[in-house]
């Protein structure tokens, strides 16, 4: 008889366990709205800059327990745009320079993606560090058929349903095959530098 009630008291206590961990652990997707960007900013090796955004779509994006757990996020070339040149037309022409094989290759790549491969809590300061950060993010970016693995801390905040990342993630373009105007023997006013700085604003909302 004892036995017997052990067996049912464990039964009890594991469907009791299993429901709170079902509650506790709840499981939503959320989707990225039309706000969500990644502005960019490339230099000169003088310090000249051009600055602008790009689109950042997502539909996949997995919450548990309040924290981010996977999600993959498409960005797509077209919409690529400048903030600091002085009239639409030359802003068109950078734009579509930028969109040519000399850079993103549209035709051929209409999207840059990035799939998160984790996220972990963070507390830190120093370059690159938005204030308030609070995880960092490891993922794949791919862009010209070529993967890499990124890492950038963030601050990301799930209230309810709704969900907002903040976060600086420059990365090395010639890591993917992006290669135009960094020959050694340029001068500097015609040099681009590697580095492509970026500022992921991302919101969504529960689906």
């Amino acid at each position: 008889m004892l036995t017997k009630v052990r067996i049912i008291a464990f039964i009890a206590l594991s469907i009791t366990l299993w429901n709170c961990t079902d509650h506790e652990m709840e499981t939503t997707q959320f989707q990225l709205d039309g706000t969500s960007v990644a502005e960019w900013k490339g230099y000169l090796k003088t310090g000249y800059f051009n600055e602008g955004s790009i689109a950042v779509k997502s539909e996949s994006l997995v919450i548990r327990d309040g924290k981010v757990q996977s999600g993959s996020f498409t960005i797509p070339v077209s919409s690529i745009i400048n903030f600091n040149l002085p009239t639409d037309e030359v802003k068109h022409q950078l734009v579509h320079h930028l969109q040519s094989p000399d850079f993103f290759n549209m035709v051929l790549h209409p999207n840059v993606t990035f799939e998160i491969s984790s996220v972990a809590p963070f507390s830190g300061t120093g370059e690159n560090v938005v204030p308030g950060a609070n995880y960092q993010v490891t993922g794949i970016l791919t862009l010209l058929g070529k993967s890499n693995v990124i890492i950038f801390p963030a601050k990301i905040d799930v209230i309810g349903d709704s969900f907002k990342l903040d976060g600086l993630a420059p990365f090395d373009r010639t890591l993917f095959g992006m290669n135009y105007a960094t020959e050694p023997n340029l001068p500097d006013d015609a040099a681009i530098k590697p580095v492509i700085d970026v500022h992921l604003k991302l919101s969504g909302k529960r689906k």
